[in-house]
């Protein structure tokens, strides 16, 4: 028997959480076929372990990579961190199904500041991914900031009962055409006057598909008790699976209650399929907003339409150099991007080492001055956090970035090293591996990353994306116990 790879002497951490192994894993066709001592198998390529890990391909969760993986397919931000699916269409922010009237409005720039992102039903969407071949899979989600978009000529309102029709007719449409799930993003300004009837009836269109619900909640400061329990009810009443996206404690008056939120999502969990996704930083990265403005934290700006000689700054220096407030100096700079300095350390790590969370990236590849998670979160998880502060075993730092993670979005077959997997595989040096995106350079390749299978084909190596093998993944029908 004649294998395409054969990978010998590696340690497995096979995606489950269970202990790693020391063992040869061969792979033939997408698959991987054979687990074990394969002493003697013939292979077209044979890869020695040399005291490196064999993990599962990482699925990024949380990103917004929907235009990127068309534009730029390369993709070497997400494949150089080991990673081999994303999650787009995240916070209610999606290029399909999107037919605009005019330039996408804020947030829905983020993927993009041309009409030319948008893609007007998911299968156009889906023929180009396929069409591009990136170097990693895709999923994608229907946002519901897009869907209002597509329909409402202001925002600030609820959605009236013919625009609504609309906006549920569209994403019933794409879920049959294998969207896995819809995302909100309640708490940006073109989705907060959105009440908890308009968002119930298109996640109750969600639960009829069985498929997923994940939410950028309404408040995530003062109000974040009250937001979970918005979202736990929302899904419960349309029996949907659920995440919490980026579940975290913002401002310094929130800080301290990470045990609260999560034990709000424990209690929530014992009763419907409900985790959370989280990226390891303290600062989050998103437009730039005046309602986030509370003159605390630091706020470093990214890119400004009107103003791009100002990014690169703190909004505190540009709102110096004008002579006026940080809050004026934000109406001058927008429509403009941010890094927000907003959590507390401590919440992160109780955050991040819950059985319940998974890692999503959030990453912003249109930014030109993006948060350095979009380079570093994975390599981030297994340096920072998992070798260096031991934080949790190596076992379940993998589990959190790949097994969790394909079984929460239902993608078969993927995210554990088994035989009959498809073969997604990042081989891991855990002696050399480090997170070197930093704030002031965030656009870093980590090193102890040596080499990336996706769907069978060495994709990532020797620092180079290699091939392009990357697939659309539409949603499974059947569930998948976790």
């Amino acid at each position: 028997m004649t294998f395409d790879l054969l990978f010998r002497g590696v340690t497995v951490v096979d995606g489950t959480g269970a202990e790693p192994y020391l063992a040869d894993v061969a792979t033939r066709d997408d698959r991987v076929v054979a687990i074990g001592d394969l002493v003697g198998a013939q292979a077209q390529r044979v890869i020695e372990g040399n005291g490196r890990c064999l993990m599962p391909g990482f699925i990024d969760v949380h990103t917004h990579d929907d235009t990127h993986v068309i534009r730029t397919p390369e993709m070497l931000a997400k494949i150089a961190q080991g990673v081999t699916t994303v999650i787009v269409g995240n916070c209610g922010i999606s290029a399909s199904p999107v037919t605009l009237p005019g330039p996408p409005p804020d947030p829905m720039n983020l993927l993009g500041r041309q009409e030319a992102f948008v893609y007007p039903t998911f299968d156009a969407y889906a023929a180009a991914v396929e069409q591009a071949v990136p170097s990693v899979n895709v999923a994608a989600l229907v946002g519901h900031t897009a869907l209002r978009a597509n329909v409402m000529p202001r925002f600030d309102r609820p959605a009236l009962e013919v625009e609504l029709d609309a906006m549920c007719q569209t994403l019933d449409d794409a879920l049959h055409a294998g969207a896995i799930g819809l995302s909100s993003g309640l708490a940006y300004t073109n989705a907060k006057q959105a009440p908890m009837a308009e968002v119930q009836r298109l996640v109750d269109i969600v639960g009829a598909h069985g498929a997923l619900y994940t939410t950028h909640m309404r408040n995530e400061h003062d109000g974040l008790l009250d937001s979970l329990q918005e979202s736990f009810a929302t899904a419960r009443h349309a029996g949907a699976d659920l995440v919490i996206s980026h579940l975290k404690c913002a401002g310094a008056g929130n800080w301290g209650r990470a045990p609260l939120a999560l034990a709000a999502l424990e209690k929530a969990a014992s009763e419907q399929p409900c985790h959370c996704d989280c990226y390891p930083y303290s600062a989050s990265s998103t437009t730039l907003d005046a309602w986030r403005v509370d003159g605390q934290m630091e706020i470093y700006i990214t890119w400004s339409d009107p103003h791009p000689e100002m990014a690169k700054q703190t909004l505190k220096d540009i709102a110096a150099q004008w002579g006026v407030s940080q809050v004026e100096a934000t109406e001058r700079l927008r429509p403009a991007g941010a890094i927000y300095h907003m959590m507390s350390e401590d919440d992160v790590r109780r955050i991040l080492a819950h059985p319940l969370s998974m890692v999503g990236s959030d990453g912003l590849p249109n930014d030109p001055n993006p948060h350095p998670r979009l380079w570093g979160t994975f390599p981030r998880v297994l340096a920072h956090y998992c070798r260096d502060l031991k934080l949790f075993d190596l076992a379940e730092a993998v589990r959190k970035m790949t097994g969790l993670s394909a079984a929460r979005f239902r993608l078969q077959d993927r995210g554990v090293v088994r035989e009959g997997a498809f073969a997604d595989l990042t081989l891991v040096d855990m002696a050399r591996i480090e997170d070197v995106a930093t704030y002031s350079d965030p656009c870093r390749q980590a090193p102890g990353i040596d080499l990336v299978v996706v769907n069978g084909v060495v994709s990532y190596e020797d620092g180079k994306v290699q091939r392009r093998h990357g697939r659309m993944l539409r949603r499974q029908r059947a569930p998948i116990v976790d």
